[in-house]
Formats: structure tokens, C-alpha cells, sequence
């Protein structure tokens, strides 16, 4: 018999699908979760008797590798129109509930009310509550407010920092940092990010501003630096600025984020309207993100950048523009889920870890429905949502 004293997170779990995408189809329908990792992957597994062991049945399902956000204001964004316009904060129900297993969380315009600190304390909160939680040091602003006064020992010392973000460029909100400012500071990044194993990503908010992309040309053309340690962000911000990110891709065969904006105006385009122009400009489906900005202000500005008014922007869009691109047939559901769980894990550092469903890699699963609806999450093997 199994102890009594014995927690739940130490049990096997065995859950039965109806069909599994690691994201490629596979013909395993059966993972067994030992200690928060996939332990073995078969049909028809059987566990010895007298083994500590769960059996969760969900034939009707179908499970693939959670989905990993890699930008989101988990303390709320905001505040371009004074205290009054913070946003609020997110949940760990908001997050799972949408079949999201991995955050990156970000500080955005507001610093002042708001820092690294918060921020940290946060991510540590969800962790506690079962997200897998990650953090950019840093802001939209030069020099960027860290947690220990320098971003080489942020990243050296504090395990859920994995980059620096969000640096706003090409954006009235931003500091206008100059290009020995931009390089100085990806240098730094990859450096602290060698001393810490870590892959050190530099994490840049793009405004519609009309430099565009030129700042980080110049800095993939004219230094050393490798174009996977950048990720421009909001790229779909406007057509403009989705062609440039086009040909950055292209050109330095490097990674862009798509945003699902909720409502992207007249000027910009949904993420399921930016990633089917990448694809037909010839960006290979490798090559591109897609995250949520959820949490953060959605601001609106007039002619002479003064404040008018601002939306909350929801993870919701993320996933409805993800399935519409299998729904319309633009992507194959094995390539979308690149989009938002592989890919994301690479660009992060964080594959052999998350991003596939594979022997050794965290069990974190998303068993989606026939519409590709999240109906459980389960990360590090708990159950952390469910529909039902």
C-alpha cells in the first residue's frame, strides 16, 4: 500500500489521450509522469501493482507541449495615463486556463511605480502556484533598472532571469538609446548569460516610430553579436514595420514575435494576419514567434504622442489567432504549435527542457478539444487548469 504521508506531487501519473502531438503525430496515446517529467511515452502502458500511481483518462483529447508566453506583464502594465490607468495584474488560473504552461514576465513603460523586484516577486508567486515562470531584468529604459545593480550579476545570480527586456526602440516611450547604448548593452547580456549557462536573451519592444528595425541591423551587421540572442517583439505593429521584420529575418536568418493584438487598429495586423504574411514572404515557420502582451496597456495616443485613452491587453488573442491558422489551413497543427511552445523554447534556452513532449522533458501538457479549445494544463505533471 502506498504510505499516507506520501505528497501527490511524488506519484506516477499516467494519462491516456485520445492522440498525442510532440508536436509531430505520434502513435503513443500514453504518458507516464514520474517526479514532473515525462517518464515514458507507449500505448497501453501498464504500471506494476502496488505502485504509486494516478490514472487520468482523456481519450476525447488530444495532448501537446504546453504553450509558452514569452511576454507578459504578470504585474500588470501601463500607467502612461497616470496611477489610474495600471494595469492589474495576472492570475495563474488566467494563464493555464488558455493552455499556457511557461511565462517570460516584463516590465514595460512604468518602472518608477513598478521594478524588477515586483516583478520577481511575482514570478515567484506563480511558480508557487504551479506556472513554470521566467523574468526579463529591465524596462523600456536606458540605463534598465535591475535587481542587483548590474545586469551581468542579474542574470550571474537569479535563476528566473533569463534576459533583458523589454528595451523599447523606435517608440516616443523610449529612452532613444543610442546605437553604442544598444550594443554595449546586448554585450552585457551575453556575457552575464555565459557566466550563467543561460542563453541570455535581449528582448526589443518596436514602436511605430520610423527608425523601425534599424538599430538592430546595424547591430547584427556591424558587430559580433548572433542574431538568436535578439528578439524583436510587436514586429506586426503596422505593415511597414511587419516587411522590415520580413527582411530581418531574411536577411540575418534570425527570430521574430508576432503580437496577438487583440484589436490592432487600422494600421497594424492580428497575429494571424502577420504570421500568414511571414510565411508568404518565405520566413520559415522557425523563424517566427507568437506571444500575448496580456496584462499590459494597449495606449492610444494622438497626433502629438498625448496620451487619449487605453485597453488591457488579454492572452485570449494569442490562442484564437493560433487556431485559426490550423483552422484556415495556413499552418498544419505540428508547424502552429512551433509558433508558441517549440520555437519559443529555443529562442528562450529552454528546449530539452520544455517545448516537446519527449522522455526527460518537463510534463508540460495541454490536452486540447476538437475546436483546439484548452480543456487541461498540466505543468511539471500537476493539473494546474481544468475545464471540467
Amino acid at each position: 500500500m502506498m504510505p499516507t504521508a506520501l505528497r501527490a506531487d511524488r506519484l506516477l501519473t499516467l494519462l491516456r489521450v485520445g492522440c498525442l502531438h510532440a508536436p509531430e503525430p505520434l502513435d503513443a496515446t500514453d504518458l507516464l509522469i514520474a517526479d514532473g517529467r515525462i517518464a515514458a511515452l507507449g500505448r497501453d502502458m501498464e504500471v506494476p501493482a502496488g505502485w504509486p500511481v494516478r490514472v487520468v483518462e482523456a481519450r476525447d483529447l488530444t495532448a501537446v507541449p504546453a504553450f509558452i508566453d514569452q511576454h507578459v506583464h504578470v504585474t500588470g502594465g501601463g500607467g502612461e495615463g497616470g496611477c489610474g490607468t495600471r494595469c492589474p495584474e495576472i492570475t495563474a488560473h488566467e494563464i493555464a486556463s488558455m493552455g499556457i504552461g511557461t511565462v517570460v514576465g516584463v516590465l514595460g513603460t512604468d518602472s518608477i511605480s513598478r521594478s524588477p523586484a515586483d516583478l520577481l516577486a511575482k514570478v515567484r508567486g506563480l511558480k508557487a502556484e504551479g506556472i513554470a515562470a521566467y523574468m526579463y531584468t529591465g524596462a523600456y529604459r536606458v540605463p534598465p533598472p535591475t535587481l542587483t545593480g548590474d545586469v551581468q550579476r542579474d542574470l550571474a545570480w537569479i535563476p528566473e532571469v533569463i534576459g533583458l527586456g523589454e528595451l523599447a526602440i523606435s517608440d516616443h516611450r523610449s529612452s532613444q538609446p543610442r546605437q553604442d547604448e544598444i550594443e554595449r548593452l546586448v554585450s552585457e547580456v551575453r556575457v552575464g548569460a555565459m557566466l550563467a549557462g543561460k542563453r541570455g536573451i535581449c528582448h526589443f519592444h518596436l514602436g511605430d516610430g520610423k527608425r523601425g528595425l534599424e538599430p538592430l541591423h546595424r547591430l547584427l551587421a556591424e558587430t559580433e553579436i548572433p542574431a538568436d540572442q535578439v528578439i524583436p517583439t510587436h514586429v506586426n505593429r503596422h505593415r511597414q514595420l511587419l516587411e522590415e521584420a520580413a527582411d530581418y529575418a531574411l536577411r540575418f536568418e534570425a527570430c521574430v514575435d508576432v503580437t496577438a493584438f487583440e484589436d490592432p487598429g487600422e494600421e497594424g495586423l492580428s497575429g494571424f494576419d502577420a504570421v500568414s504574411r511571414l510565411l508568404r514572404r518565405g520566413v520559415p515557420v522557425e523563424r517566427i514567434t507568437m506571444s500575448s502582451d496580456c496584462n499590459g496597456s494597449l495606449p492610444e495616443f494622438d497626433a502629438q504622442g498625448a496620451y487619449i485613452g487605453m485597453r488591457v491587453a488579454r492572452n485570449t488573442a494569442l490562442i484564437a489567432d493560433w487556431q485559426r491558422l490550423v483552422s484556415e489551413d495556413v499552418l498544419p497543427l505540428e508547424q502552429a504549435l512551433e509558433l508558441i511552445s517549440g520555437n519559443v523554447a529555443r529562442v528562450l534556452g529552454l528546449h530539452g527542457r520544455k517545448g516537446r513532449l519527449a522522455v526527460g522533458y518537463d510534463a508540460d501538457i495541454t490536452l486540447l478539444d476538437g475546436d483546439l479549445q484548452p480543456q487541461q494544463t498540466f505543468i511539471h505533471g500537476r493539473c494546474i487548469f481544468s475545464a471540467t
